[in-house]
């Protein structure tokens, strides 16, 4: 897969990062994070630049340096290594990347990757109601495809949007654009036992918009109810969605939860509400996460697909990918495989 850390993607819960080093996986391509003496967090490329051992695999020094497992090499946040036993050999460095800490998340792209590029997701206004992160076993093409379109929510899902009874109400349009894809989707909530958590009715309206960008590739959701005569509803679930490949067949979803409450009278029950939400977005993505290992085999090519009028944006994403993400020219055939970057700089 190509190398995509000309983006920032977030790759591990803040939390999940403490004493020892964690492995994380990007597009092919294994990183040892850790933090230094103050606890300010670093990446390296999972290779010793000696012989290859996984750093990740080793431990953090008093002073803050990674410690290879296998003979002791130490390195430092920016990558500079020595061996203990030749201080004087040359070139014993290990590529270093770029961490931040935003969102109760670390984000990781290359050293030089601006922090102008740190993608802008958060809505004005919206309070942060938590993250999570999920794993698909499935290619990302494939997971992507899966949030591309809600025709499959009366099969694979059960709380939000309509039944299979409400197929013939949906309202459905969708806009391609150079940079993304914008989608709406409006339908009759089905009845749902979380209904009241959300402040909503039975006979409401779901109302599902959405837009797809490529850097990295994310979706925005901005998820509202109506009455059926049109009055908003009190409450705007807003989950923000990072499709990270990790390999070539797995894919790990960090989901990023945002809540509106527009009524001001409500706000004792925004604590329930947030919560509520959080816990929502984590069941609908489960149910995804549970049925795409059945669809995991799609090719990455369309050819011989009956596709429909709700699969616009699934065509429309493959050129993206290749364009803006992969920064490849070809939208027909998978992203072609790219050479292991060397453990060692220079």
């Amino acid at each position: 897969m190509p190398d995509v850390t000309r983006f920032f993607h977030p790759v591990l819960s803040s939390r999940k990062l403490r004493d020892k080093p964690v492995r994380v996986e990007l597009a092919g391509r294994a990183y040892a994070l850790f933090r230094d003496a103050r606890g300010r967090p670093a990446a390296l490329a999972d290779a010793c630049p000696h012989r290859l051992a996984p750093l990740s695999s080793g431990r953090v020094t008093r002073d803050g340096q990674l410690e290879c497992p296998y003979h002791g090499w130490l390195f430092d946040t920016d990558g500079r290594g020595r061996s203990r036993h030749q201080p004087d050999l040359k070139k014993c460095d290990a590529r270093s990347f770029q961490v931040i800490e935003r969102f109760d998340y670390l984000w990781l792209a290359a050293r030089d990757t601006p922090l102008s590029a740190f993608p802008d997701f958060a809505p004005q206004g919206y309070d942060f109601n938590g993250a999570f992160s999920m794993l698909f076993r499935a290619p990302l093409h494939v997971v992507l495809d899966n949030f591309s379109e809600d025709e499959h929510t009366p099969f694979v899902h059960t709380r939000l949007g309509w039944d299979s009874t409400q197929m013939g109400d949906i309202e459905f349009e969708a806009h391609n654009f150079d940079d993304r894809t914008e989608v709406r989707y409006r339908a009759p909530q089905r009845r749902s036992y979380l209904m009241p958590l959300l402040l909503l009715r039975n006979g409401d309206f779901f109302h599902n918009q959405w837009v797809t960008r490529f850097d990295p590739v994310r979706t925005d959701f901005t998820i509202t109810w109506t009455s059926p005569t049109g009055q908003q509803r009190p409450f705007t679930n807003r989950p923000t969605i990072f499709f990270v490949p990790e390999t070539a067949d797995t894919t790990r979803l960090h989901v990023f939860s945002f809540g509106l409450l527009h009524d001001a009278r409500l706000s004792p029950l925004l604590p329930l509400v947030r919560r509520a939400s959080l816990v929502l977005s984590w069941f609908e993505v489960r149910d995804d996460a549970r049925f795409i290992p059945l669809v995991a085999h799609t090719p990455y090519s369309m050819k011989g697909m009956r596709l429909g009028k709700y699969d616009k944006p699934l065509i429309h994403h493959r050129k993206l990918l290749e364009r803006l993400y992969f920064a490849q020219g070809d939208a027909t055939s998978p992203p072609a495989p790219a050479k292991v970057p060397e453990a060692a700089n220079g």
